[in-house]
């Protein structure tokens, strides 16, 4: 079963916990949705969602969860009612992403994509700084 991105995305925003570790901003949100991605992928073999990821300067991006939550900028970004999954194996795997990630902010996230093949393929020769629209692709997630 494949999902949207911001169903993943509203799944982690469900999960969030305001003003303590677990709490999600938008750059968070991001990478949990990035690994929710990669995990699929490495675990499965396909894909959890179609949308695209990019490698930007400050690591995995969907472009389209950037549109819906750009306005909160490095904010907190209000829970969302609880999202329920319609497939149990694929809210485990987001549970377990949860579960391994969920405890840590976006820069640390951000630290670690920046240290992961799939980023730095995509970015390849680009410096740190530099503006990149470059897809990350599924192999190299996988």
């Amino acid at each position: 079963m494949k999902m949207s991105a911001l169903t993943v995305a509203r799944y982690f925003l469900s999960r969030s916990i305001p003003n303590t570790d677990e709490s999600i901003t938008h750059l968070k949100l991001q990478k949990l949705v990035y690994y929710a991605q990669a995990w699929h992928l490495a675990l499965r073999g396909e894909k959890l969602f179609e949308e695209r990821i990019e490698a930007w300067v400050h690591g995995p991006v969907c472009p389209d969860l950037y549109q819906e939550y750009r306005e909160f900028g490095y904010q907190e970004i209000p829970i969302v009612d609880i999202v329920k999954i319609n497939d149990e194996s694929i809210e485990e795997l987001l549970e377990a992403v949860w579960v391994a990630y969920g405890k840590f902010d976006g820069k640390f996230l951000e630290e670690l994509t920046h240290q992961e093949t799939p980023w730095l393929q995509a970015r390849s020769n680009l410096s740190d700084q530099s503006y990149s629209n470059n897809v990350i692709t599924s192999k190299s997630m996988e």
